[in-house]
């Protein structure tokens, strides 16, 4: 007969301990399990599972921006008191009593709108010379082809506006009694905007002169039938995007130059590459190299391969430095703040990270017993109550405060707990304390990326109406409209009056750039 060993006896309380804790260890690994799962996906060209969708930062709060728009049972705007009358129609009174005294009229006012086709017909007088020649009248300057300025403003406001497809749009039209092909609508919808596409370049290149922060994201924007990206740079002032094939670094930093194309072996140049450790072999050859600015990325890509720089890392490290050097050299203010959430390619020069997706870290944490919920919702409160004093130092800028936040910070991020992936979370956070508290010398800076996820949601809604684009002249003014009616919407311009006057080329509006530097004036940005 076989003896079975006794095993030592454990304690419900210890069980129940161990159990805690390799459920926790399981929910851990299950997290990088599907972390690499989304890394093989991105590689073999499949989406990722998507994110969690992250929770307010404080909750019962609301933003001050936010409020302030009419929503379903808040306080309605007055209406205003006059308005333009175009048609006055008086209506007898019935039955009136003899004797009775006239005493003026009660106004009714009903506000409308005409929709109907309006054809012109231009007859231009012609003339024969004695010499046989002919003389003709001329058409109106505002006159632009076979359609009125009215109408090709109604069409570009309804699509990029009002985000009314092209099949849809061409229907309404037929309704309205116009006489219009869809080859001429699609013609009208991206054919001749010079004038669109040279006020977005403008915005940004005044947008980054007279901005003391930008904040920037990217979103998906398919292209073409391939996957691409969209980029979004702005803040209260200005908003632009520009949509490109992939996302990096060296695609963030060549949106930066804006409209140049050159690339620049300068001081900054070489402290990058030397800050991201390029082989010192290679950075002196690059240093002691008399070739420093290059006008086109042919020719750079040329002289790496000249002087031995083959290897791809290296490559990306060189390019990302030159661009550097082209950005700086071309007047972007190296004190410039830029805001993003914690994407890589948008860590350059000086950068500050969004606290509220800083707390998604913790926020989608799950707790598996009594000790992890407590020790979880204290750290949130803790962070919460951080996140509120750091508000406050941002109106009211005291040093004292400044190192008060400071050793708070400490103690939050390096609290170690009894829950180990709060643990890791907490550590996490931590590494980037000089980009979360840079609003400590920076109070101009928000502290979060708010601006950059309400924008860029707008070219999220007309990709999910429209889908993709097909031609590169469709991206391109897809981009540019979008850019124009955030700014406008930005600046408080009509974007219906704005379309309306830079089509008839009556050009009554001023410049978007020219208002930004007048709003700049009397603002922080």
């Amino acid at each position: 007969m076989v003896k079975i060993p006794k095993l030592p006896v454990i304690e419900e309380y210890e069980r129940t301990e161990v159990v805690v804790k390799l459920t926790e260890v399981i929910h851990y690994q299950a997290e990088v399990i599907q972390s690499l799962k989304d890394e093989i996906a991105v590689l073999k060209g499949n989406k990722p599972k998507p994110d969690i969708k992250p929770g307010k930062m404080e909750k019962g709060t609301t933003d001050k921006k936010s409020s302030s728009v009419d929503s379903a049972g808040s306080e309605k705007k007055s209406k205003p008191v006059q308005c333009k009358i175009d048609e006055t129609i008086r209506i007898p009174a019935k039955n009136v009593p003899e004797g009775s005294k006239f005493k003026g009229y009660k106004e009714f006012i009903v506000g409308g709108i005409i929709i109907e086709s309006h054809n012109i017909c231009y007859q231009m007088e012609r003339w024969e010379t004695p010499d046989g020649s002919y003389v003709e009248g001329e058409l109106p300057p505002t006159v632009c082809g076979h359609f009125s300025s009215s109408l090709l403003s109604y069409i570009l406001y309804q699509y990029y506006q009002c985000h009314v497809t092209q099949p849809l749009l061409l229907e309404q039209l037929h309704e309205f009694g116009v006489d219009i092909s869809s080859g001429q609508l699609s013609r009208i919808l991206v054919e001749g905007h010079d004038n669109f596409h040279k006020e977005k370049e403008d915005i940004l290149t005044t947008g980054l002169e007279i901005s003391y922060y930008i904040n920037v994201d990217d979103t998906g924007a398919r292209h073409d039938g391939q996957n691409g990206v969209c980029t979004h740079v702005g803040n209260e002032l200005f908003a632009w995007f520009k949509s490109t094939e992939s996302k990096s670094r060296i695609n963030f930093l060549e949106l930066l130059r804006g409209s140049q194309n050159d690339y620049h072996i300068n001081e900054d140049a070489l402290a990058y590459m030397e800050a991201q450790k390029l082989p010192k072999a290679k950075l002196q050859i690059l240093k002691e190299d008399s070739l420093k600015i290059f006008i086109a990325k042919e020719q750079w890509e040329k002289h790496l391969q000249k002087v031995g720089i083959t290897q791809q890392h290296h490559i990306r490290i060189a390019t990302e430095g030159a661009l550097v050097g082209s950005v700086l050299e071309n007047g972007f203010n190296p004190d410039m703040a830029i805001v993003s959430d914690d994407a890589g390619q948008f860590n350059v020069f000086l950068h500050a990270l969004c606290w509220v997706h800083a707390e998604r870290t913790i926020n989608k944490i799950v707790p598996f017993a009594n000790n992890q919920r407590l020790a979880l919702d204290e750290s949130r409160k803790k962070i919460w109550d951080l996140y509120a004093d750091l508000k406050e130092y941002k109106n009211h800028p005291v040093h004292e405060k400044k190192v008060e936040i400071e050793s708070r910070f400490e103690r939050i991020f390096q609290d170690k707990t009894c829950f180990m992936t709060l643990n890791l979370a907490l550590k996490r956070l931590y590494k980037n304390k000089a980009e979360l508290l840079l609003v400590l010398d920076r109070p101009d800076i928000p502290l979060y990326n708010n601006t950059s996820e309400r924008d860029i949601r707008e070219y999220v809604k007309r990709r999910k109406i429209s889908g993709g684009t097909r031609s590169d002249l469709g991206r391109k003014c897809r981009d540019t409209f979008i850019s124009l009616k955030k700014t406008c919407r930005n600046l408080a311009v009509s974007s219906w009056h704005y379309i309306n006057d830079r089509v008839s080329k009556n050009n009554t509006i001023t410049q978007l750039d020219a208002i930004m530097r007048q709003k700049a004036v009397t603002s922080t940005f």
